[in-house]
């Protein structure tokens, strides 16, 4: 979607949109659009949309007006998101291809302009690279925003929310693309083409470079596929000269069967998507990077694809992470925490950082848990469960805080290694917390996000169509601006 700032009304555009507030209209609406939205019932509450057509000089213009709720609403961001959604969603495939977006009228601030753009941009994706007969009212037609009598700074803001979009784009890229398509070289290659030229870091550890330093978790999980694993970091250090960075970690199983302990048949196709918390960490690097922020920020992410065949690993095995400990693999399909735990001990060797937290599709228990309405959150640290709780409030990638504790330990000791992969069936979440927490060095601040019913939507929502959400780019870009950068 292409955006742009226009000094007046463009004379070829039909298609005019505004936004209101709750109860209250633009005030230079024209007579009939104020009694048309009257007789509707429209009240300007958030996500609501009113349309109508009115002739002027002989020509049909389309008008639209997107509700944006209470003013003084404590999500007065996210609803506006949401006014800008909405008209994206009504008019992608309305064949029109251009609309002008008076700004005018609904006393918004450049943020709040910004917001309303950002809602739109991201409603606005879609994923149709592979659908060859699609019929021509089904296809995208809208092309152009053009943003008229938008508040002083608008263009400025835009640029972050831009930026911002764009990462979570990238999220929703890897995401959506199917396994035969992203895979962990393919994934790394993706990264490399998106950061090029940006100023970004990147650094690839082959299979032979992680076996030389002692990833068996991690190889162990990827050893029955085809496809070599890799590990993946991104480095931006726009903060100060030597500061600890800020480190994220995303579990990238490209794909998981399950290994030999197979997954059921149907839905399996699904388990695309499980490399979510990757997508997640790379789409916010982009975010970060694109928008130069002032803070010393990693990216690690670990690629593997869960695959059975004659050399996988087996339920029984022993793997040693390159902590050094040991874990017995009771089952092949809880997969993800031995990636992240090897990814995660690798992290605080390397770069020492002053926090650490990991995003991952970790555990179907976690659905069980919370649905798919919050991604579930554990930590050491008091402060950083709390900062990290707040940018998903605001940005609307909601986390709900869970407990770890040493009790739950006993659950996945092992009696002939250091642990077990697996605890009981109650408590799923919490013990595969358990697991990660034994990998996290004393004293550091560490958060493990669970977002296994975040990355994927069967139906759309406010601002993202069915399919990939974008979930976790937006919440670790707004957790880097309020509370990394300086």
């Amino acid at each position: 979607m292409k955006i742009q700032f226009s000094d007046k009304m463009p004379a070829d555009v039909r298609l005019v949109a505004h936004i209101a507030n709750k109860d209250s209209l633009p005030a230079d609406l024209d007579v009939t659009v104020v009694e048309g939205a009257g007789a509707a019932r429209f009240k300007g509450r958030t996500s609501q949309l009113f349309e109508t057509f009115v002739t002027s000089d002989g020509k049909l213009s389309r008008v639209a007006i997107a509700g944006a709720g209470d003013p003084k609403a404590d999500d007065r961001a996210i609803a506006l998101e949401k006014a800008g959604a909405a008209l994206a969603a009504k008019y992608l495939v309305s064949g029109e291809k251009a609309l002008a977006l008076d700004m005018s009228g609904a006393g918004l601030s450049a943020e709040d302009a910004a917001a309303v753009l950002l809602g739109l941009q991201l409603r606005s994706w879609r994923h149709d690279v592979y659908r060859t007969k699609l019929a021509d009212d089904k296809k995208p037609s809208l092309e152009a925003v053009h943003v008229v009598n938008a508040p002083e700074g608008t263009e400025v803001a835009w640029e972050t929310n831009a930026a911002i979009a764009e990462g979570v784009e990238f999220t929703k890229k890897l995401v959506a693309e199917p396994a035969n398509v992203v895979f962990p070289i393919s994934f790394v290659e993706r990264c490399e083409e998106a950061f090029k030229d940006t100023g970004a870091k990147l650094t690839v550890l082959d299979e032979d470079e992680m076996e030389e330093l002692g990833m068996g978790a991690l190889l162990g999980v990827g050893q029955g596929s085809r496809q070599p694993s890799r590990l993946l970091a991104i480095r931006w250090d726009g903060g100060d000269k030597g500061a600890k960075p800020t480190v994220f970690v995303g579990k990238g199983v490209t794909f998981d069967t399950g290994g030999i302990s197979l997954k059921p048949g149907p839905g399996m196709g699904d388990m695309k998507w499980d490399m979510g918390g990757a997508g997640a960490v790379a789409g916010a690097m982009l975010a970060i990077v694109k928008r130069k922020a002032k803070a010393n920020v990693i990216g690690v992410v670990g690629l593997v694809e869960n695959m059975p065949d004659g050399n996988a690993m087996r339920p029984g095995d022993i793997v040693t992470s390159m902590s050094g400990q040991t874990v017995e693999v009771l089952n092949t399909d809880a997969e993800g925490r031995l990636v992240l735990c090897d990814a995660l001990y690798w992290a605080q060797e390397q770069y020492d950082p002053e926090r650490i937290i990991d995003f991952a599709t970790l555990t179907g228990a976690m659905i069980i848990s919370l649905g798919n309405e919050y991604g579930g959150l554990f930590a050491n640290d008091d402060t950083l469960a709390d900062q990290l709780l707040s940018a998903g409030k605001d940005t609307g990638d909601k986390l709900w805080r869970l407990p770890i504790a040493p009790a739950y330990d006993k659950l996945i000791d092992s009696p002939i290694a250091d642990m077990k992969n697996i605890g009981p069936r109650g408590a799923g979440s919490i013990t595969a917390a358990q697991f990660l927490h034994r990998f996290i060095r004393k004293g550091l601040p560490w958060a493990h996000c669970d977002i296994a019913g975040m990355v994927w939507a069967e139906k759309p929502g406010a601002t993202w169509d069915k399919g990939a959400t974008g979930y976790g780019a937006r919440l670790i870009d707004r957790f880097v601006a309020e509370h990394v950068e300086k």
